[in-house]
């Protein structure tokens, strides 16, 4: 299915356009996500898409699924109540970096924890772009931002680090460059049985690439092409990994799905 078709099928035309900046990656993982869904095969009306807010939270209002725009850092609460009220739904929850990890952390590593059937998709642009370009948990260490102005003085969070240590079962990290690729992490992660973190990178050149002397919008998806490498390269040749940021399948494993282990609890309650 072409772009253009796939606008048509998934996408609410009265709302477009969109309100992100141009030269801003959030675009492009939603697109991602929405090829990873058609390509899938998925029934519009068993998917929900919840987000918080922020940029990236705005994407649901674009899609033409069940969709609900929450308060900030909350989306993974409300996104387990859905799933809590009907595990056969396919809930998947749109985040920014720090709708996820600042306010919102607390919720995801529990989320993470639980190993609820939820698939998190973080739209990391390295700041809050939305409320006027204050620093977030992701952005490095001495870095420009509105509440930074002389430099980051925190350490960043490795996403997907973080989630694993969580307890998360499967978890990815794809770019807006890489955006083919983004689509099969999104794909697995929607079909693995339990918690699922994709860490789409994005540009903002608006408020961290101008800020931070990053060129253009261009300049910064060049930036991935030629700073990301896939785990598997890295996996059979560590020495490619350094100083390098690893894309791809991180991790990945199996254990019970929280849904599942609590509907056992109930069965086992009724006998």
């Amino acid at each position: 299915m072409d772009a253009s078709q796939l606008i048509q099928k998934y996408y609410r035309l009265d709302k477009l356009p969109h309100i992100w900046c141009p030269g801003c990656g959030h675009g492009i993982l939603l697109n991602s996500l929405v090829r990873a869904i058609d390509n899938l095969g998925l029934n519009k009306d068993e998917v929900v898409v919840v987000s918080g807010i922020g940029c990236s939270s705005r994407a649901p209002g674009y899609l033409d699924f069940n969709t609900l725009h929450t308060t900030h850092g909350r989306a993974l609460a409300f996104a387990t109540g859905i799933k809590h009220a009907n595990p056969n739904l396919h809930v998947i929850v749109i985040m920014g970096d720090g709708d996820s990890f600042a306010i919102g952390g607390n919720h995801l590593i529990h989320a993470c924890r639980r190993n609820i059937d939820i698939t998190a998709i973080v739209f990391n642009n390295n700041i809050y772009g939305m409320t006027g370009g204050q620093y977030s948990p992701t952005t490095p260490y001495g870095d420009l931002a509105a509440t930074a102005p002389y430099g980051n003085p925190d350490s960043p969070f490795d996403i997907c680090q973080l989630a694993k240590g969580a307890g998360a079962t499967y978890i990815a990290r794809g770019t807006a460059y890489h955006a083919r690729e983004l689509d099969k992490l999104i794909e697995r992660g929607i079909k693995n049985k339990g918690f699922s973190l994709i860490e789409g990178l994005s540009m903002c050149p608006t408020y961290y690439g101008r800020k931070n002397r990053k060129g253009s919008a261009v300049d910064m998806l060049k930036f991935f092409k030629d700073n990301c490498i896939d785990k598997r390269l890295v996996d059979n040749n560590p020495q490619l990994g350094e100083g390098k940021i690893l894309i791809g399948e991180l991790y990945k494993s199996t254990r019970p799905e929280y849904t599942e282990s609590y509907k056992a609890i109930i069965d086992k309650l009724k006998e």
